[in-house]
């Protein structure tokens, strides 16, 4: 059997691995003492398959006196992810346990500390409105923002 030389390099593109077409889009976002993350909007482009997110606490207080950390659910689920994290500990990060409404979270941190997660991006949708908002207890009214993907 004879192949064509322009059929090979699309067979070779096809049978490739999915990790080569990934593309991973970084976000930093800072949080401080004055209940205040440093922007309210982040905008995710469609072509990101993950988002790594690192957060950043530039505030002095502890994590437990006033920690932060980034919570994104949609923004119908918002609220009532926020109260049920009410329920949460610390050492939950005051989200709910296997809450399938949190899309993603970071750890709680304290003043001059870091954290990072990395999630995909395949549970967002163009057309959805999602929120990302502090779970720290008393936080989430004032510290939240919009996030939106692919537009």
């Amino acid at each position: 059997m004879k192949l064509r030389r322009n059929t090979v390099l699309p067979a070779i593109l096809l049978c490739a691995s999915p990790a080569l077409w990934a593309k991973t889009c970084a976000v930093t976002i800072s949080a401080n003492d004055q209940m205040k993350f440093d922007q309210n909007t982040i905008k995710i482009a469609a072509e990101c398959t993950h988002v790594n997110l690192t957060l950043t606490h530039t505030g002095k207080r502890s994590a437990r006196v006033m920690g932060h950390n980034w919570v994104l659910t949609k923004t119908t689920d918002m609220q009532a992810v926020a109260l049920a994290g009410l329920h949460a500990t610390l050492a939950d990060n005051y989200v709910p346990k296997a809450d399938p409404r949190v899309i993603a979270h970071t750890a709680i941190i304290g003043g001059g500390e870091r954290t990072s997660i990395t999630f995909p991006t395949n549970t967002l949708s163009k057309n959805v409105s999602y929120t990302f908002f502090c779970s720290f207890p008393g936080h989430w009214a004032l510290m939240k923002g919009t996030l939106s993907f692919g537009g």
